[in-house]
């Protein structure tokens, strides 16, 4: 009886808790160092800079000055069409590509393999003097001219950066197309669909989630490639600094200057590219990835939650 009254006793004591695992946490050395030499590298950058002759004040003098504003308008309208030429010309050379034609496939494989391969300063170079070759343009009764008044400026840029994009639009919508099943055509044309309608409705939608987001990266790189078409006169951002530069006496100032406004101008296409990504990975993820100011206000919130509160 003794034993048994011992043993329920036991039994009904409450168990100690098992103690507790003390992990100690790996200490990444290199990291420190690492960490210093960058520091220490910065440092020594902007004591270099601090040092040189350079005027700073010229900077937030003609930040807003109204040659830039038209430089940076005219930096994003350039952007802006030669980006629609470069999708719309891509998605027709996609198309072409993968056509079981051999002359279009061909004439494709061709236009790509020329502007890939040739450096778009070199085309915007030959847009802008083939006027040393033809003297005339003729479409007939439509239009008649000298080629040096119909090769503008803004048509030389339009061409050089458009023409060129395409061919590396057309790579990109390639990818996307070929990365949709093959049982969703034959699915789409055992409902009696057609070839353009199947493009439209079924394969192109599900083919953006592949297309868009290099297609951003090509935004953001035609912004910065703009800056080229200063050498054939074409009067953008980089020209306008270039020019006030000249006239203030401070070229390197208004360098700084035209690369601040490029940054500020990638940083904003850098959110709208994260928003479309952020779209058109919907039905692909289960969670959408939470937003910059989803992120704020959820490192605000765990900041102010109390020791011990339950998340």
């Amino acid at each position: 009886m003794t034993d048994t009254k011992n043993t329920a006793g036991e039994q009904d004591a409450p168990r100690a808790g098992a103690e507790a695992i003390k992990a100690i946490p790996v200490r990444h050395y290199g990291r420190y160092v690492s960490a210093v030499i960058a520091i220490g590298l910065l440092v020594a950058i902007v004591y270099a800079f601090g040092q040189g002759k350079i005027n700073w004040h010229a900077i937030p003098d003609y930040f807003f000055d109204h040659r830039i504003l038209t430089g940076v308008y005219k930096t994003l309208l350039l952007t802006v069409l030669s980006m629609v030429i470069g999708i719309v010309g891509g998605i027709v050379l996609a198309v072409m590509r993968l056509s079981k034609n051999p002359v279009t496939s061909s004439i494709s494989w061709f236009y790509i393999w020329f502007f890939r391969g040739t450096p778009v300063l070199v085309q915007l170079f030959l847009w802008f003097n083939l006027g040393l070759v033809f003297e005339y343009i003729n479409l007939g009764p439509i239009y008649k001219d000298y080629w040096s008044n119909f090769m503008t400026p803004l048509l030389t840029a339009l061409l050089g950066l458009g023409l060129n994009e395409a061919a590396y639009m057309a790579e990109i919508c390639r990818a996307g197309l070929l990365a949709v099943d093959e049982g969703q055509t034959e699915a789409a044309q055992a409902l009696g669909m057609g070839h353009g309608k199947t493009l439209r409705r079924v394969i192109i939608p599900q083919a953006m989630r592949v297309i868009v987001p290099p297609t951003g990266n090509e935004v953001i790189n035609m912004l910065k490639t703009t800056s080229l078409v200063a050498a054939v006169q074409y009067p953008e951002l980089f020209r306008y600094a270039q020019d006030i530069g000249q006239n203030s006496g401070a070229p390197v100032e208004m360098y700084f200057l035209a690369a601040a406004w490029y940054l500020i101008m990638t940083s904003i296409l850098s959110v709208g590219q994260y928003y479309v990504e952020r779209y058109y990975a919907r039905g692909s993820s289960r969670q959408l990835p939470p937003t910059p100011w989803q992120k704020v206000k959820a490192g605000v919130f765990s900041v102010r939650r109390p020791k011990g509160a339950v998340a």
